[in-house]
């Protein structure tokens, strides 16, 4: 499969780009970054420089992807879903001078492997959201967000875990150190520790 970039996109020469990728209007991708196979980046977005992408990824408009951030293979980003990567933003020094490149920290962020993050969501930098969790539209995410988990809200918080599918996961069994759930959908089963169950915010554990 061919690389399909837009007249209008501005891709930088060494950007490393998988086939089957589709870079469409008005993308920006600057130095350094890695995209990689059979990905979708929709109208406007903006990867900054040294973003690694992984396979099977879908942006959709208008996301801006910052220098830290990692999107592991499979994730999907929602429509204007922004990210960051400076825990202590400033554009001045405290001498009133202008912040140079060399004035600021880097702070990480990884989306693990099949994690979805809702439309107008923002990653606070600093964060791992975990393997197929799920991101509620408009939230804000201030910590990390473990594997399956269902969050929402601003500040983003635990409401549950979902399934692969994409359902939610309900709880079939109750014990002292784990919690066995089951997807309605596809009778997908998981177990978790119980102390990862118990951040569920409002459940009540029986």
């Amino acid at each position: 499969m061919s690389i399909r970039i837009h007249p209008t996109a501005e891709v930088a020469p060494d950007v490393q780009i998988g086939e089957g990728t589709s870079i469409w209007h008005l993308v920006q991708i600057r130095p350094g970054s890695k995209i990689g196979e059979n990905c979708i980046l929709g109208r406007g977005v903006y990867i900054d420089n040294d973003v690694i992408i992984g396979n099977n990824v879908k942006i959709q408009n208008y996301v801006s992807v910052y220098h830290g951030v990692t999107l592991e293979d499979g994730v999907f980003v929602g429509p204007h879903v922004c990210f960051t990567n400076d825990m202590n933003p400033r554009a001045i020094n405290p001498d009133g001078t202008l912040k140079s490149g060399d004035d600021w920290a880097l702070s990480r962020t990884r989306v693990a492997y099949g994690a979805a993050l809702g439309a107008n969501s923002t990653i606070r930098c600093g964060v791992t959201v975990g393997q197929w969790a799920m991101v509620g539209s408009g939230s804000v995410v201030t910590r990390d967000v473990p594997d399956y988990g269902l969050v929402y809200g601003n500040p983003a918080r635990l409401h549950g875990f979902v399934c692969p599918c994409g359902e939610k996961m309900e709880p079939i069994k109750i014990l002292e150190d784990t919690a066995k759930l089951t997807c309605p959908n596809c009778e997908f089963e998981m177990m978790l520790p119980i102390e990862v169950y118990q951040q569920i915010q409002g459940e009540k554990i029986q």
